[in-house]
């Protein structure tokens, strides 16, 4: 049987995302994320460039194509979840209100439907978005079933509007293909709730300094998140303030407002007892900003939330107090590429932030190995992120990996011999010892004589990390030993000591370095110390 898939867009940069997938003589097409349609049917002697679409979350690099598609192709039938069914019009403020716009088709979580003579489509909740799906495609051929899960864009953590994507309902189920993101590569993040508390705290020294905030964000997620952390956290609760919302982010803010029953059930309490969003009453204020208002903004410190790809000269004027503008972190792009046009004047600094929508390089490998597939293609990300993600042994030597590029057509053989492999155990018990400056960690010795110890450890050296509330711990390799070289002095200013050098690589969007692998003797000016709270621990592998 035939089994592959050609991306039209592979979420490098700013295409999109748009595959379609064979599967026998099926062709689904996984989301539409790229502007010109032109590609999806100009090489097809058929009708119709697909069966049929499934599109996993209304974000425009998923979705921005579909309108001209459904144009295009009136009777080429698009599925969404029934949320993202609704969201999508925001695409096309234009439309929304227009019937052309609800040409999308909404399925209701975890049931399957047969959209075609022995192809099933069903949906799970993936985080990320309100709406946001994993999508499972089931094709009965003769003599075996295939089955290929894709992810869109995934969550697993817990957000202030969407829960993360329920693991547990997927594990073990052993997919002949997974299609997922890599969009943090192998970085692994802090807790959300602390990367929360880092924003609200910058937020308030902002403000308390006398400066105005300007946070350019999506129509959908990001700005709407903000919102919340920012009536509900303790630096802002009660406080005179203002908070003004923009464009197609407030137009959002009212799509959520919508479908408030379909959120969790800690959101809909809190809507019980205060306006989700507008509400001039109750401090702070956030209100919806009209043109008119704009002359007025940063008189007084403010916050505004608008458009990432808005005019920005339109909040800041002259004479006014000084501003400072926040972009989310996009992995692996300055901020310079992607976040359009900022006023020369009026604007004291641009600085970065990290909200996370997707999963680190933890939380993506973790999903692959509770899945257990053959085959893994990862998109949507800079192609040397992903790269990163593709060659963890950890990957290489279980799955057989694919990051391909628009217009590279993946072939998928299937072995029926295939060894999947276990599920590692994760969970063990150990205690944690403060003494002074050191910290000694003590595991149990069922752990110690795991054959699996020897090789965790192999080198002596274990990296500890906290993680939230959880020390992780992190074998060094020979492999990843020798790359690096010597280690550095505890306390040499360099890049092997600084708290934006993860995976080989500076995350810092304010370095010339960014995005690029660097030795770890490196250094560049904006070099910041790694807070003592994280340590490097050197030790024997008898788990001390």
């Amino acid at each position: 049987m035939d089994l592959d898939c050609l991306p039209y867009g592979a979420g490098h940069a700013q295409e999109g995302v748009c595959l379609l997938v064979r599967m026998g003589p099926h062709r689904i097409l996984l989301d539409c994320g790229v502007e010109d349609i032109a590609p999806l049917s100009a090489t097809l002697n058929r009708s119709l460039p697909a069966d049929f679409v499934v599109c996993t979350h209304a974000h425009s690099d998923h979705a921005r194509g579909l309108l001209a598609l459904h144009q295009s192709f009136p009777h080429l039938p698009i599925y969404a979840s029934e949320v993202t069914a609704r969201l999508l019009p925001l695409n096309w403020p234009e439309l929304a209100q227009q019937p052309e716009s609800g040409f999308c088709q909404g399925l209701p979580w975890q049931s399957p439907l047969e959209v075609r003579p022995g192809l099933s489509v069903q949906l799970f909740p993936s985080g990320h978005l309100p709406g946001a799906a994993t999508v499972l495609l089931t094709y009965a051929a003769p003599h075996r079933t295939y089955t290929v899960v894709y992810t869109g864009d995934f969550f697993l953590s817990n957000s202030r509007l969407v829960e993360g994507l329920p693991l547990g309902e997927l594990r073990g189920m052993k997919p002949d293909v997974l299609i997922l993101e890599g969009s943090y590569g192998t970085a692994r993040h802090p807790h959300r709730r602390q990367l929360e508390n880092q924003l609200a705290d910058r937020i308030h020294r902002a403000i308390a300094d006398g400066y105005s905030v300007l946070l350019p964000a999506p129509a959908l997620g990001l700005g709407q998140e903000m919102l919340m952390l920012l009536r509900s956290h303790h630096y802002f609760t009660g406080r005179d303030l203002d908070i003004w919302v923009d464009g197609t982010v407030a137009d959002g803010c009212d799509a959520y407002l919508e479908l408030l029953p379909q959120f969790p059930t800690a959101v809909q309490n809190f809507a019980l007892h205060q306006p989700l969003f507008w509400d001039e009453r109750v401090k702070p204020r956030v209100r919806r900003l009209s043109a008119e208002q704009r002359p007025g903004l940063g008189a007084t410190p403010c916050i505004v939330i608008t458009d990432q790809i808005a005019d920005l000269a339109l909040y800041v004027a002259d004479g006014t107090n000084p501003w400072i503008l926040l972009a989310p972190q996009k992995p692996g792009y300055p901020v310079s590429d992607w976040l359009g046009n900022t006023p020369e004047s009026g604007i004291t600094s641009v600085e970065t932030y990290l909200l996370a929508e997707h999963c680190d390089g933890p939380g993506t490998t973790q999903l692959i190995h509770n899945l257990r597939p053959q085959h893994v293609i990862l998109l949507h990300g800079s192609p040397a992120y992903l790269a990163d993600l593709a060659n963890l042994d950890e990957l290489r030597n279980r799955y057989q990996l694919h990051t391909p590029a628009a217009g590279t057509l993946v072939e998928l053989p299937i072995g029926e011999m295939f060894l999947q492999p276990a599920i590692p155990e994760t969970n063990y018990e150990g205690e944690l010892s403060e003494l002074g400056t050191e910290v000694a960690i003590s595991l149990p010795s069922p752990i110690t004589a795991d054959p699996r110890w020897a090789n965790f450890a192999d080198t002596g050296l274990v990296e500890a990390r906290w993680q939230g509330e959880e020390l992780v711990l992190r074998g060094i390799s020979q492999r990843e030993l020798l790359f690096q070289g010597s280690a550095v002095q505890a306390h040499l200013e360099c890049c092997g000591n600084c708290q934006h050098y993860r995976s080989q690589r500076c995350w810092n969007q304010s370095s010339a370095l960014f995005g690029f692998k660097v030795t770890p003797d490196g250094f560049c000016p904006v070099f910041k110390a790694i807070p003592d709270s994280e340590l490097f621990i050197e030790g024997e592998t008898d788990g001390e």
